[in-house]
Order: structure tokens, then C-alpha cells, then sequence
């Protein structure tokens, strides 16, 4: 599946309005919209994102005395 990103204000009447898009007409696609807050949550990557040297044990339990 083609992905296409673009950002856009909705309009005062509630519009959203795409123009030229990369796609033929009677091409199927899906619409999904997010939020700005959600678009800038899932492109921030983590803090911890690539700090982890070596793992110790990665299939053993984490607690097992509790």
C-alpha cells in the first residue's frame, strides 16, 4: 500500500481539503486521521532509544522471588 503524508488545518466549517493528490482516479484508498498531538507523540522517538548495550538474560523472568 502507497502511504501519503501531509499536514492540513481544518477548516472553521469542519473541511479538511486535499489537493493534488499522488493517486488515479478510482485508486481505493483509506483515510486516517490524526490528531497533531498524536502525529508529533508517534515521530519523537524515545529517550532510551538505542542506549541499551547488552542484555542480560532476556528470556528469564524478571521477578522470580516475588
Amino acid at each position: 500500500m502507497k502511504a501519503y503524508r501531509v499536514e492540513k488545518k481544518i477548516a472553521a466549517n469542519g473541511e479538511l481539503k486535499l489537493n493534488a493528490l499522488p493517486f488515479q482516479e478510482g485508486d481505493e484508498v483509506e483515510v486516517i486521521i490524526l490528531s497533531h498531538e498524536t502525529v508529533h507523540h508517534l515521530g519523537t522517538p524515545s529517550p532510551l532509544r538505542g542506549k541499551v548495550i547488552e542484555y542480560l538474560d532476556p528470556t528469564e523472568p524478571v521477578a522470580k522471588e516475588d
